[in-house]
C-alpha cells in the first residue's frame, strides 16, 4: 500500500499531531475542508490557553502541581461526571507537551499568573504573546512548511475506509464534488464537533441553541458522522463550551478576565443574576435564560489596564465595544439600565470588595472595589464548541461500544468525547486546546509506535 503513514483531517491542533508524527519518521497529509483555516478554525480563535500539569515553567514559579492535582480539579468543577481516565492521561502528557511545543516547535511559552481561571487550583494554564490562538495556530502552519509537510486545502474527509476492522483509506472531496481515496493505516479526525450544525445544537444543546455561534463553519460534525458509520460509541454530546462575554456590538470577546479582576455583569433590569466567578462556559446559559438574553459587563480603567495582555481584548477596545461612563449616573445612561438598580449593584460589590459584607451569590473573590470612570460592554451568550464526541482511549484511539478501538482510527479535539463532563459547567479553561494538541500529540505516539511494530 502506496500512501501516507497518517492523514489528519483538521488544519487545527490537529497539526501537533502532523508535526510530531513527522518527528518520528513518518509521513504525514493534512486535510483541511476550509481555505480560511488560519483565521476561522477553533484554534485560531481561542485565547491559547494550553494546562500543563507540572511543567518547567511551574517549578519555576513556585507552582506545585501533577497530573493527579490536574484531575481533582476536573473531578471538582464536572462534580465527578467527567471523563476520569481521559482526563489523567491528559494531565500526565500535558507538562511533556508545553515542553515540546517549546523545545521542538519553538512556541515562546510562557505562564499565565496575573489572574486565576474559574476551577484551576493553581495556575497551569500556558499560553503566547498576545493570549490568542491566531499566533499558535501560525506559528504551527509555518513550522509545517519547514517539516515539508504536504496539505491539501481545500478538501473535506467524508469517510474512512475500514477492510478487515482497521483503517485502509481515507476518502477526501474537493469544493467540485470530486473524490479521492488516499491510502492510509491511520486517520486522526481532528474536525472539531459539530456546533455549526444548527439541527445537532438544537438537538442536544437547547439551552444555548439560540444563542451566537462563535467557531469555525466547519464543525459539522463530520467526526462524530464517520465514526458513528463505522460502530464507534460516542459520549456526553451534550457537553459545550460557552461564553457570557462576547461582545454584542464587534463579536469580539471582551473576555473573562474581566471579571477575575473585579468586573461583574447585569441583566437588563440593572441587578446581577449570579456568581460570576463560577465560570464563564456556564454562564452564558445563565445570561441566555435572563430577560432580553443580553447584559453589560461593567468594569473600570484598572480592569481595563490588566486585560490589555489579551488581543481578543483590546480588539474589543479597538472596535468601540466597550462604553466610558465618567460616574454612577453615567454609567446608567450608556447602558439605558435603572439608575436605582445600578446604584445598588456598584455599592453591593464594592462593601463585598472591602470585606463589609459577604455576596448574596456567594461569590468570594472582588480584587478591588471599581471606581469611576467606569466602562461597559454589552454582552451576548456564545457557544463556542462543542465538547463531546467519539469516546477515545489514553492513545486517543477511537472506541467501540465495550472499549475495543477501531485499529487506525484516531480522534482529538472537539471530534473526542472531551473531560467536560456534561452541559458547561465542567468546561475548565483550556478544557478545549489541551484534547485537541495533546489527544493529537498521542495519536501521534501511538501511530509512530506500531507503525515501527508492523514494519
Amino acid at each position: 500500500m502506496t500512501g501516507p503513514d497518517l492523514v489528519v483531517a483538521g488544519a487545527g491542533g490537529g497539526l501537533v499531531a502532523a508535526l510530531r508524527a513527522v518527528q518520528l519518521g513518518l509521513d504525514v497529509l493534512v486535510v483541511e475542508a476550509s481555505e480560511h483555516f488560519r483565521r476561522g478554525n477553533n484554534t485560531s480563535m481561542s485565547t491559547a490557553m494550553i494546562p500543563g500539569a507540572g511543567s518547567r515553567w511551574q517549578r519555576a514559579a513556585g507552582v506545585d502541581d501533577s497530573a493527579e492535582l490536574f484531575a481533582a480539579d476536573v473531578a471538582r468543577k464536572t462534580k465527578g461526571q467527567g471523563d476520569q481516565r481521559l482526563a489523567r492521561a491528559l494531565g500526565a502528557v500535558s507538562a511533556e507537551l508545553v515542553e515540546w511545543l517549546a523545545d521542538s516547535v519553538g512556541l515562546e511559552l510562557s505562564l499565565v499568573t496575573d489572574f486565576h481561571y474559574p476551577g484551576h487550583s493553581v495556575d497551569r494554564c500556558h499560553t503566547v504573546e498576545g493570549r490568542h490562538g491566531s499566533v499558535l495556530l501560525d506559528h504551527l502552519v509555518q513550522r509545517l512548511g519547514r517539516a515539508g509537510i504536504d496539505m491539501l486545502v481545500p478538501a473535506r474527509l467524508v469517510d474512512v475506509v475500514v477492510d478487515a476492522g482497521a483503517v485502509l483509506a481515507a476518502v477526501v472531496e474537493r469544493p467540485d464534488g470530486t473524490r479521492e481515496e488516499i491510502p492510509t493505516r491511520a486517520v486522526l479526525l481532528a474536525t472539531n464537533g459539530y456546533g455549526a450544525d444548527r439541527s445537532l445544537v438544537g438537538e442536544h444543546l437547547p439551552e444555548i441553541a439560540r444563542a451566537v455561534y462563535h467557531g469555525s463553519e466547519m464543525s459539522r460534525g463530520d467526526a462524530l458522522r464517520i465514526g458513528t458509520e463505522l460502530g464507534a460509541q460516542s459520549a456526553f454530546l451534550d457537553a459545550y463550551q460557552g461564553h457570557a462575554a462576547l461582545s454584542a456590538r464587534s463579536a469580539t470577546l471582551v473576555g473573562w478576565a474581566t471579571v477575575m479582576h473585579g468586573g461583574f455583569l447585569l441583566d437588563t433590569t440593572g441587578r446581577r443574576f449570579g456568581d460570576e466567578t463560577t465560570g464563564y462556559s456556564e454562564y452564558a446559559a445563565a445570561l441566555a435564560a435572563r430577560p432580553d438574553a443580553f447584559g453589560w459587563l461593567v468594569l473600570d480603567r484598572r480592569i481595563h489596564d490588566a486585560c490589555l495582555a489579551f488581543t481578543d481584548f483590546r480588539q474589543s477596545v479597538e472596535s468601540g465595544a466597550l462604553l466610558d461612563a465618567a460616574d454612577e449616573a453615567a454609567l446608567s445612561s450608556v447602558t439605558g439600565l435603572p439608575a436605582e438598580a445600578v446604584a445598588v449593584e456598584l455599592a453591593e460589590t464594592a462593601a463585598v470588595a472591602r470585606g463589609e459584607r459577604a455576596d448574596r451569590f456567594g461569590r468570594t473573590f472582588f480584587e478591588a472595589p471599581l471606581e469611576p470612570p467606569y466602562l461597559a460592554a454589552r454582552v451576548v451568550p456564545a457557544l463556542f464548541h462543542t465538547q463531546g464526541g467519539l469516546v477515545v482511549d489514553e492513545h486517543a484511539r477511537v472506541l467501540r461500544p465495550g472499549g475495543v478501538p477501531i485499529p487506525g482510527l484516531y480522534a482529538s479535539g472537539g471530534a473526542a468525547a472531551g473531560i467536560s463532563g456534561q452541559g458547561a459547567a465542567g468546561y475548565l479553561a483550556g478544557n478545549g486546546l489541551l484534547p485537541a494538541l495533546g489527544l493529537a500529540y498521542l495519536a501521534a505516539n501511538h501511530v509512530a509506535r506500531t507503525t515501527g511494530e508492523n514494519a
